[in-house]
């Protein structure tokens, strides 16, 4: 059982500072690999909740390999996620505010396969062919990360 369901029995659905980290992984199309999120049917990158003793990149490879099946190689600072604008509660009533890292990642190996208890599917989306129903706290990810890639 993972740290943050352990805190949950003890604390129920209040608002807890969830450390974490996420990865928008980018084929060499210049895709974004995102995957249909079972909880709510949103559209989100793979990203997931640190365990105890685990760094920030540590947790990014090991949520993306849980829930894609791939594994990542370099890792890019992309930005930092946390304040009031991070709040988010889960379908089933739980509270976040979260601190999270969010990397880019270019250097991919292995074959996709969704981690099926969360994921529904998962597909390489262009950023200007985004599916509906993303980037679930609204605050723009996907526009920074295309500044960020046409930047380049």
């Amino acid at each position: 059982m993972g740290y943050i369901l352990e805190l949950r029995k003890v604390l129920g659905s209040r608002p807890l500072i969830m450390a974490g980290a996420g990865v928008l992984i980018i084929n060499e199309k210049g895709e974004v690999l995102l995957q249909k999120r079972r909880d709510n049917g949103r559209w989100d990158y793979p990203a997931g909740s640190m365990e105890l003793g685990e760094s920030f990149e540590e947790c990014a490879r090991r949520e993306v390999l849980e829930e894609t099946g791939l594994t990542c190689g370099r890792l890019e600072f992309f930005m930092d996620l946390s304040g009031a604008d991070s709040f988010y509660e889960y379908p089933n009533g739980d509270q976040t505010y979260a601190a999270v890292i969010i990397y880019i990642c270019r250097d991919f190996s292995g074959d996709l396969k969704a981690q099926e208890d969360e994921v529904v599917t998962q597909a390489f989306f262009p950023l200007d062919g985004l599916p509906e129903k993303n980037d679930p706290r609204g605050l723009g990810i996907f526009d920074k990360l295309r500044a960020r890639l046409q930047s380049r």
